[in-house]
This record gives structure tokens, C-alpha cells and sequence, in this order.
């Protein structure tokens, strides 16, 4: 496996904290991280990588995948991915594609192994997550804990119903700051997500992911308030009707203790009583 500290040598770069660059530089971690795919008998035929950076992971993942494609935004930096590893682009088992990873045009990938750049980590995770492949990511170890949050506890908001309103997730490792270079502010942790239909029915979903964002933003009201003061965010065009036809226990919860499977529920009820326009 190729030294990550000889490859940032070779790169010629630093990581940069104000460009959200910190380098994974620790074995142990890069040699662990394609283990938590592998063992879920996840496809590996093609492994998308999100921010290749000097490509230390990507030598890895070159190690357990058929092919993989590597996204990096940074001109230098895709440049020097395509120096170093020549030969593996020659055989065809490595693609670098240089851009945005919100912008370009993914690949048709069996499963993704990332350390996404955090200032953009829930766009670029809800752009993978619709995908439906497993996934195996680092977040911020705070953006993490809210992934996995159960219903009834502080962490749990917006982001824990979305996320796993796709996959069974799991954090699988908490990373030490010493392990970048340079260190970020805080500690990481390692995502699993592997993809599986939700327990509930959902007919649009998109208004459903909407319901929920908007409902989080009142978090600290009941969940009758909520509907009421949230329409010009969700779009209902009566919320006076969903609340008069939804269950007044449910209407008494904050949004905080509703479950994945109620806020289904509650956003078909509101999509038919609630958006007579539609109807």
C-alpha cells in the first residue's frame, strides 16, 4: 500500500482547512476503512470515491474493487491522482473524473467508500443516498451521532428521519483528529449505510422530506403548531384540515419524539387533506 505522508510529499500540497482539506494520514484508519464494506458482502465490482485528495484510500479501494471512480474537485490534485496512479488508469480499474461531486455525473457505482469534505457532506450524502448502494462515509463525528439518533433524544432532528428513511445506519468507528493532516477541529466517525426500503409507505417522496424539514424547524413546538406555522415551507395549502384530521395524541408530541414511521404517515395524511390542489 502506498505511504499516505509519501504521496502528500509527492502531491507537492498541503491540506488546507479554509478549502475544507484535511488529509487522512493514518494507516491503520486507511486500511480499515474498505473492511466495513467488505464485511456487510457488499458489490465492490465499482467503488466510487468522493475527494480522492493524494489518493491514499484510493490505493485501497484500487486493492478490494474491480474498478473504481475517483471524484476530485481540485485541479492539482486530480492531476496528480492521474500521475500516480498511470498504470491503473491504463488497465481501466481507475477513472478520475476532476469536478464538483454535486455537479458531475456519477457513474453507475455498486457501492461508495469516502472521506467526504465536511462542508458539504450532507448534500453530497443525500445526492448518494437515493442511490441506494451501501456506503461507507466520514462525517463529523456531531453530523454522525445526528445519522443515527433515535426518536426521544437530542441528536435525533431532520437529518436522523432522512437518513434513515434510506438505510440501516450505523457509526462503525470514531477517528481522532491526530489522524489528518492537518487536524480538523473535531473528531470523525465512519458511517455505514446499507440501503433497505423503509417500514412505511411513502407516495411522494419528496413532499415527505419536506414535511420533516419543515417540522424541524419548529422543533420546540407541538406538532399542531408546527403544521400550522410550517405551510409556506412544506406547501400545504390548508394545514388547518391535517391538523383537524390528525390523531391528537400525535398532535401533542414535539417533532423530536415522532418516529420515522408517524412523520410517513402524518405527511400522506397531510398530502390528502392538506393540498386540495392536488387532489
Amino acid at each position: 500500500m502506498r505511504d499516505p505522508d509519501g504521496l502528500i510529499a509527492r502531491a507537492g500540497v498541503r491540506g488546507d482547512p479554509d478549502r475544507d482539506q484535511h488529509f487522512l494520514v493514518d494507516d491503520r484508519v486507511l486500511d480499515r476503512l474498505p473492511t466495513y464494506l467488505t464485511e456487510s458482502d457488499a458489490d465492490s465490482s465499482h467503488l466510487l470515491e468522493i475527494g480522492g485528495g493524494t489518493g491514499a484510500l484510493t490505493d485501497r479501494l484500487l486493492a478490494v474493487g474491480d474498478r473504481v471512480t475517483v471524484v476530485e474537485r481540485d485541479a492539482v490534485l486530480a492531476e496528480f491522482l492521474r500521475e500516480e496512479f498511470v498504470e491503473e488508469i491504463d488497465d481501466g480499474r481507475l477513472t478520475v473524473l476532476e469536478g464538483d461531486a454535486l455537479e458531475v455525473d456519477l457513474p453507475d457505482f455498486t457501492a461508495s467508500v469516502s472521506n467526504l469534505p465536511y462542508g458539504v457532506s450532507s448534500e453530497i450524502t443525500f445526492r448518494l443516498l437515493p442511490e441506494k448502494r451501501p456506503l461507507v462515509l466520514m462525517f463529523q463525528q456531531e453530523f454522525a451521532e445526528r445519522m443515527v439518533a433515535e426518536p426521544g433524544t437530542p441528536e435525533y432532528g431532520r437529518l436522523s428521519v432522512s437518513t434513515q428513511h434510506y438505510a440501516d445506519v450505523e457509526i462503525v468507528e470514531s477517528i481522532p483528529k491526530e489522524a489528518f493532516s492537518p487536524p480538523p477541529a473535531v473528531r470523525s466517525a465512519v458511517v455505514r449505510a446499507i440501503p433497505r426500503d423503509p417500514d412505511y409507505e411513502v407516495d411522494d417522496e419528496a413532499f415527505f422530506l419536506r414535511f420533516v424539514k419543515a417540522l424541524f424547524t419548529q422543533r420546540r413546538k407541538t406538532m399542531r403548531n408546527a403544521i400550522r406555522n410550517t405551510a409556506h415551507i412544506s406547501g400545504l395549502e390548508d394545514p388547518d384540515a391535517v391538523v383537524d384530521a390528525a390523531d391528537d395524541d400525535l398532535l401533542r408530541k414535539r417533532a423530536g419524539a415522532v418516529s420515522p414511521r408517524e412523520f410517513a404517515a402524518l405527511a400522506g395524511l397531510a398530502a390528502d387533506v392538506g393540498r386540495p390542489e392536488d387532489g
